[in-house]
Order: structure tokens, then C-alpha cells, then sequence
């Protein structure tokens, strides 16, 4: 009994922690304030860079709206990197006025092709690049705030990527954890003056920064060795919640579990890299750097939600008195998570789409087993 005792307390420690820092940046997200910028005289040149591996279901869309800018024509270029897609689609893409770059490697990946885009680029100037996904949708606005964002200082800029579709249980859950993410490492953490995190899209960087930043990129996780180098930096990432990029849900459950896989195991490869940082983080006081390392040493919050109520549950068996701060932890953890959804997406939310999570709870769970090789072999996830 004493093993299980000790088990029980180290257990809850270990996901009280977790409910912690949810718990306390959910509360700070409520205090963000989205940052207002003076209108700006001048315009920054833009290249909107968009990789679209099979992507001509979705990319035109995406296309259309990168080029439908209230923004001077000569002042951005939009540019997509072709990774077999069929001939007629890049045809589509030229003859709406986008750059097409035809990349198709031995092996794909998404730091291949902006790798490749960038070397295209280098002997061309521009002030800013941006990254958008096939399957993003912007608004005419969006070049013009992030005109006036870089103009007042901002070197790093991070949207607000919100679902395009809600269609099914898993789509609508997709969009729940996008905004849950919002809340907790968006809002929350710049309105403590901590950077924000990156997403994968819709970002925008300083074009020479992300020149000479693009060639170490090795592995699907992007975004994460992104986020490493620019920490290093100490540079700010902000975060825009009023700068919509609309994007396409995952709709299938093996769709769903592919991406995940992928992100669970960039997740780990960035842990174990960057934690061999993290001695000189803790002596120059880098606290953006240290925060993001305890980051990615926490659970998914799907893992999280789905050991607390199996905890409780087995403590009413074994121990119901011990089952009360379980049942506590279990109610902060829930209440944190649904007051940072939006009400579009709560009042969506059906017997039926809650009867989604143990699926993907168990999903997320054999994820953990499956990391290896994931986070450098190309795991393609269509959401046509």
C-alpha cells in the first residue's frame, strides 16, 4: 500500500504542476491587451512564402487571398513552393499573378521547401517574409497591419490562426485546442511580457534574420527550431490576436493522429536540443528560453485531462478519500480549459464531439510510443 501511496503522490505532483501553468496563464490571457500600432508612412516589401506538398485542393484558395492585399502591388511578392502538384494547378497559380517554384526532392519536408525558397530569393531584397500553409486564408488587411506591426519595432510576428471549419467532431475538436493554445501560449504569455509561441504558419520574420536562420532548419518541428534560435536571441515574439489566418481543421481520426504524431515527436527532439542550452539560459537569466524548455516538458492537455479523471476514478476504488484532490485538480484543469474557448466554438460542443476525446486521449497516448524517426521523415497530413 505504501507504493501505491508514494505513486499516488508523486502522480499528482507531477500533473498538478501541469494544471498549474495552465491554470495560471489561462488567467493571464484574460489580461492581454492585442497591441495597437500608429498607421505607418512607409511600405515594407513582403514575400509571402506558402509550401503546398499536394496541395492543389487547397492552395488556389489560399493564393487568391495572399494576392487580394490592400497593400501596394509592387511592395509584396507571393510565392509558392510546388511539391507535386499537377501542372495545371501551378498554371492556376501563375496566371493569378503568383511566383510558382517547382521543388520536388527525393524527400519532402516543410524546412526543405523554405529552404528552397529562400536560396531562390537571395539575391532578392525584401524587409519581411511571411509564412502561410496551402491551406490558409488571410484577409485583405493582413499585409497592411503587419506593415504597421515591423514598422513600430516588431522583428517577430505570430497571427492568430483560427479553424476555416468546424464540419466534424475532430475538426471542431482541432479548433478547440487551436484556441485553447491561443489562450495559454499567446495571450497569456505575452500579456505576462513573456514571447509568444510560434505555430507554423502565419508568422512573419525579418526577411535577412529568416535568411540566415532557414539553412538550420532539419526537422519537420520547424517551428520549434525556430522558436530556439530566436530565444537565444532574446528576441520578442508578438502576437497579434486581431491578425486572423483562417485555416483548414483536421476532419479524420487518423488524420488527426499522423499530425499529432509529428508534433509529439518535434515536440521531444526540441526538448532534448534545447535543454542543452538551457545551463546558459538559467545563467544569463533567459527567461523566454527557460519558460519555452518547461513547456515542452509538460503533457498535452488531452493527456493531462485524461490521467486526472482515470486517477480519480481509480481513487474512488481504492482511496475515496484520497479521490477529493484529484476531483479538485480534475474541476481546475476543466474549468481553465473551457473558459479559454471561445463561445462560437463552446456552444458547438456536443454529447457526441465529447465523446471524441477518449478516442483521441488513447490516440495521443500511442503517439508517445511512436515518436521515432517521426520528427525527421516527412509525415504528410491531408486535410482534403
Amino acid at each position: 500500500m505504501r507504493i501505491l501511496y508514494f505513486a499516488d503522490i508523486i502522480l499528482f505532483i507531477l500533473l498538478a504542476i501541469n494544471v498549474a501553468y495552465t491554470f495560471f496563464f489561462v488567467l493571464a490571457s484574460f489580461f492581454y491587451k492585442s497591441p495597437k500600432f500608429k498607421k505607418a508612412d512607409s511600405k515594407l516589401s513582403f514575400l509571402v512564402l506558402i509550401p503546398a506538398y499536394k496541395e492543389d485542393g487547397m492552395v488556389v484558395e489560399c493564393v487568391k487571398s495572399a494576392l487580394k492585399q490592400n497593400y501596394p502591388e509592387e511592395s509584396y511578392e507571393v510565392a509558392v513552393v510546388s511539391d507535386r502538384m499537377s501542372p495545371d494547378t501551378n498554371s492556376i497559380l501563375a496566371s493569378l499573378g503568383a511566383s510558382v517554384i517547382v521543388f520536388e526532392p527525393e524527400s519532402s519536408s516543410k524546412a526543405k521547401a523554405l529552404n528552397h525558397a529562400i536560396t531562390y530569393y537571395s539575391e532578392r531584397a525584401f524587409d519581411e517574409v511571411v509564412i502561410l500553409d496551402a491551406d490558409n486564408v488571410v484577409k485583405s488587411d493582413f499585409l497592411c497591419t503587419l506593415n504597421e506591426a515591423f514598422n513600430s519595432g516588431c522583428r517577430v510576428v505570430q497571427a492568430h490562426r483560427t479553424a476555416k471549419n468546424t464540419d466534424t467532431e475532430v475538426a471542431l475538436l482541432d479548433a478547440i485546442s487551436e484556441e485553447i493554445n491561443n489562450s495559454i501560449f499567446r495571450k497569456g504569455h505575452t500579456a505576462v511580457g513573456l514571447p509568444s509561441a510560434l505555430i507554423g504558419s502565419g508568422m512573419a520574420f525579418e526577411f535577412n534574420w529568416f535568411k540566415n536562420a532557414v539553412s538550420k532548419l532539419e526537422t519537420a518541428g520547424e517551428d520549434k527550431e525556430l522558436e530556439i534560435l530566436i530565444l537565444k536571441e532574446r528576441v520578442f515574439i508578438n502576437y497579434l490576436d486581431d491578425l486572423l489566418v483562417y485555416d483548414e481543421k483536421t476532419k479524420r481520426d487518423s488524420t488527426y493522429y499522423n499530425q499529432r504524431r509529428r508534433w509529439i515527436a518535434a515536440q521531444f527532439h526540441s526538448l532534448s536540443t534545447g535543454a542543452k542550452w538551457l545551463p546558459n539560459a538559467i545563467l544569463s537569466a533567459n527567461i523566454g528560453y527557460i519558460d519555452k524548455i518547461f513547456q515542452w516538458s509538460l503533457l498535452p492537455r488531452v493527456a493531462t485531462l485524461g490521467f486526472l479523471i482515470i486517477s480519480f476514478g481509480l481513487a474512488l476504488i481504492i482511496n475515496p478519500y484520497s479521490s477529493l484532490k484529484w476531483g479538485v485538480l480534475a474541476i481546475i484543469f476543466s474549468i481553465s480549459l473551457i473558459s479559454s474557448i471561445p463561445h462560437s466554438l463552446r456552444e458547438k460542443i456536443s454529447a457526441r464531439s465529447l465523446l471524441k476525446l477518449p478516442i483521441i486521449f488513447t490516440l495521443t497516448i500511442l503517439n508517445f510510443f511512436r515518436t521515432k524517426g517521426a520528427v525527421r521523415r516527412f509525415i504528410h497530413t491531408s486535410k482534403n
